[in-house]
């Protein structure tokens, strides 16, 4: 339906099958507007107060004209707000903007990352399904994986997310999903989405892929194959560590099976957290502009350093996924800003009280489990965001006792590197 032919059909009272709030949006998005001009402006509906900037609808319900305007609402023959656990126009602005960003029909938003995550294994698993994901996930994603999911009877396995031919050999006549992150957490390794694309499809699954360290200003999965994608909006969206959400994306048809579970289950983002994403995707090309710039710098330096023994960042030319991340990831010379280095122990010593001294070395970056902020973060993923994992499931997955994760911000460069040179040097 065009603007215009929506807005007569928004005159009418009583007829209405549309409130007047659930409007197009004020950018017109068939008009091929550019991935900043869309980060800054789509998504809004301006009330009748004409407001320029995006308000914060604080409230928990909504009034009807009549008893007869209400019972449509519930009933679903009129579209509009009901109860902010899954209508509010501040989350709904959040949604269509990011919708917009990734190039997908619908985004639904939810309370965190995780909760994303739990919303994709609720509306796409059922007892006797099959969940095929990769190694190399976040801590926290493979505990729900294997700790709920599979206690409520979904068989779950992964494989190395590189190995194209494990992928393939894994597939099972049940498996209904194929879920990997590209960038991966915390060695930032790279999925061939294309190729997981040909493979979900060949065998009727779907692909969701977690783009929280890439974020559409530099990798759009849904242009690569991918069904669905997940955000932990937590992270670069909003960009200043300063609230929690998630957010899912895909083809209306997928993102109603998420919007039911999240209208059920209560997993829903707050009204001001979508405010802050929402002011958030206004500055993220930008941002990640200069988390790349930042980040290929620190990169360098690590990788030059005697008392490093690897580094793990796609945007190195020797990094075997290095060509691969080049093809998927359309900023140039943009490979994020999250990685991983692994640092040597004097005399054989011991690699975790290694990486523990170079992170308590540091005076200026944030020792601190987060990350996509505009403050440099420092971790080690062995003892924070992996230690619940068994120390056979770290080593599938890479994750050592040396091995630090950083999350490379908004400083001067040269200051993060002599941060970080603090610790190295005195190995």
């Amino acid at each position: 339906m065009s603007q215009s032919q929506t807005q007569q059909q928004n005159s009418s009272n009583n007829g209405d099958t549309l409130d007047s709030n659930w409007r197009s949006d004020a950018l017109d998005l068939g008009l091929d507007y550019g991935m900043q001009t869309i980060a800054v402006r789509a998504g809004q509906h301006r009330t009748d107060e004409g407001e320029h900037s995006e308000p914060i609808f604080t409230t928990s319900s909504y009034v009807y004209t009549s008893a007869a305007d209400a019972a449509a609402h519930f009933d679903g023959t009129k579209t509009g707000n009901v109860y902010s656990r899954h209508t509010n126009p501040s989350v709904r602005t959040f949604e269509r903007r990011l919708a917009a960003l990734e190039n997908g029909e619908r985004a639904v938003a939810t309370a965190s990352g995780m909760g994303a995550i739990l919303t994709m294994c609720l509306a796409y698993l059922k007892a006797g399904d099959h969940l095929l994901a990769a190694n190399q996930l976040f801590g926290s994603s493979i505990g729900l994986f294997n700790n709920y999911m599979a206690k409520f009877g979904v068989e779950v396995s992964y494989v190395d997310c590189f190995d194209n031919e494990a992928w393939a050999n894994a597939v099972q006549p049940n498996t209904k999903v194929i879920y990997c992150e590209s960038p991966s957490n915390p060695l930032a390794q790279i999925c061939d989405i294309g190729y997981l694309s040909q493979l979900s499809k060949a065998n009727d699954i779907l692909l969701v892929v977690d783009n929280c360290f890439a974020t559409p200003a530099l990798q759009r999965p849904l242009e690569l194959g991918a069904d669905v994608v997940i955000h932990s909006a937590t992270k670069y969206l909003d960009g200043q560590g300063r609230v929690l959400g998630g957010a899912l994306v895909g083809s209306d048809k997928l993102m109603q099976e998420a919007f039911t579970v999240v209208r059920s289950g209560g997993i829903s983002m707050s009204p001001f957290n979508a405010w802050v994403f929402t002011k958030g995707l206004e500055t993220l090309k930008l941002r990640m502009q200069a988390h790349c710039t930042n980040a290929n710098q620190v990169a360098q330096f690590l990788v030059s350093h005697p008392n490093v023994r690897t580094v793990h960042f796609s945007g190195l030319s020797d990094h075997p996924s290095h060509e691969l991340a080049t093809r998927q990831h359309h900023m140039k010379d943009g490979y994020g800003a999250i990685m991983g280095f692994e640092v040597k122990a004097a005399d054989d010593g011991d690699s975790k009280v290694a990486a523990w001294h170079v992170i308590d070395s540091t005076q200026m970056v944030s020792i601190t489990n987060n990350l996509g902020d505009a403050k440099t973060t420092i971790t080690h993923p062995a003892t924070t965001t992996h230690f619940r994992l068994s120390p056979e499931a770290r080593a599938e997955a890479g994750v050592k006792d040396g091995l630090i994760r950083l999350s490379v911000g908004l400083e001067d460069v040269e200051d993060i590197i002599k941060d970080l040179a603090r610790g190295l040097d005195s190995l």
